[in-house]
């Protein structure tokens, strides 16, 4: 079979995460690991492989020396595609095109099991060409990751548990992009040097309930709706932070006049920066701010029924230097009403910031430039989305988010939405990538 017949079979087992997990298919991750052993015979004869809680998978390549470790991550699961329209089916892994607009289609070509399938790619052809590890390589595959991320969770205390002190920890984020910062024209590789923590909070208004046909001057629903409107017309404060200071720094070599001057003078120009920044697009606005959207409503079981209790769920995500204790100060000070109760779901703070200099840093840098272009132009970033890598920075300080796939704003577009899909010669030249990095 070719990498993309194996990378085909892989993305047709439909192993969907699900918020309950009652709900999962446990077949399904069977069947993907049974496919995995089956496709990759050299990885599973000679790394050292465990299920960890359940379904997530740890290998391990023994090095000849004992350094500290690369440890690579992906995710095994998938996002649902209830009630989305495609327009060839998500996990029939269809081949669309030829030549290099040829793409596969399919829940999970990017979102991650491009990614662990680039990966375990590169390890089977390393071994088949007789390539020895000088350190030991982890790869660490968790089931969860669109859920609760208990997998990843529990592979990181194992390692911990062990005294594990990775060189460098590489996760899915960022990919390669173009016009991702204003002013450079060149190909960027956006890499996550730190992430957005993640919390939901949730906004609760209360009533004695009743009958619709005599509702009271203002309903739980009501007040609900007015909390929402208050919340969304006072955004959080933009600031301007160290990993996106960073990003620009580096960027301004490669940006076209007066924006590589503004770039590099940000401890002046970062008020000007932050206000453009915040009304380029939600991406950018993102960058420099921490950012709340109300994503889910519950009210009355009954259409003739007043709601007893109505309840938004908010999405907040933290900025780096923010905290869950700063979130709910503004929720508060934004809706403004004593009478809607502000309650933390569960959440998490920002990760701390990796360096982006450093031998890993150049680790990264050189497998970029080497593999995907040298016009690429590495550029540290803050990750805006939650990945599993955030569960491993009690190990090290050097956790890295970056996907090696050439994406299109159409195709980052797709990520959790209809049509899901990556370019064959984009995916063929990210398992290039990871060979670049394991013999680095």
């Amino acid at each position: 079979m070719t990498p993309v017949e194996r990378f085909r079979e892989l993305l047709s087992i439909p192993t969907v995460s699900r918020s309950d997990p009652a709900e999962t298919d446990d077949a399904a991750f069977e069947r993907f690991h049974a496919a995995l052993e089956r496709l990759y015979p050299r990885v599973h004869e000679r790394l050292e492989r465990e299920v960890v809680a359940g379904r997530s998978l740890l290998y391990r390549w023994v090095g000849t020396s004992p350094g500290s470790p690369l440890v690579l991550l992906a995710h095994q699961d998938v996002v649902p595609v209830d009630g989305q329209e495609w327009q060839h089916p998500p996990f029939a892994a269809d081949v669309v095109g030829e030549g290099s607009d040829a793409t596969i289609h399919a829940r999970g070509a990017i979102d991650d099991k491009g990614a662990l399938v680039a990966i375990l790619e590169a390890v089977e052809g390393a071994l088949a060409e007789g390539v020895t590890a000088r350190t030991d390589v982890w790869l660490a595959f968790g089931h969860d990751e669109e859920t609760r991320g208990t997998g990843a969770q529990a592979i990181a205390a194992l390692l911990a548990e062990r005294g594990i002190r990775p060189s460098l920890v590489l996760d899915e984020g960022g990919a390669v992009v173009e016009g991702a910062v204003p002013g450079v024209a060149a190909p960027t590789a956006m890499i996550g040097v730190a992430e957005r923590g993640v919390a939901t909070f949730d906004l609760v208004t209360r009533e004695a309930g009743g009958h619709a046909s005599t509702p009271p001057r203002l309903p739980a629903t009501a007040r609900l709706a007015r909390a929402i409107d208050r919340l969304r017309r006072r955004p959080f404060p933009r600031r301007l932070v160290p990993p996106v200071r960073a990003m620009l720094a580096t960027a301004a070599p490669h940006a076209r006049e007066p924006l590589a001057t503004l770039f590099r003078r940000t401890a002046v120009s970062g008020p000007a920066l932050t206000a453009a920044l915040s009304r380029l697009g939600p991406e950018t606005n993102a960058l420099v701010r921490t950012t709340a959207v109300v994503t889910r409503l519950e009210g009355s079981a009954g259409e003739n029924v007043l709601a007893t209790s109505a309840r938004a769920s908010v999405n907040v995500r933290l900025l780096t230097g923010d905290t869950l204790s700063d979130a709910a100060v503004h929720l508060r000070r934004a809706v403004a009403d004593p009478l809607v109760d502000i309650e933390l779901r569960h959440g998490s703070d920002p990760s701390p910031v990796s360096p982006w200099r450093g031998e890993p840093w150049r680790r990264l840098s050189r497998a970029v430039t080497e593999t995907l272009g040298a016009d690429t132009v590495p550029l540290p970033y803050l990750q805006l989305g939650a990945s599993d890598s955030r569960f491993y920075t009690d190990l090290t300080d050097a956790v890295y988010r970056f996907a090696p796939f050439h994406l299109t704003r159409a195709e980052r577009d797709a990520l959790h939405a209809p049509d899901e899909r990556i370019r064959v010669d984009v995916w063929l030249r990210g398992i290039r990538f990871y060979r670049a990095l394991l013999e680095s």
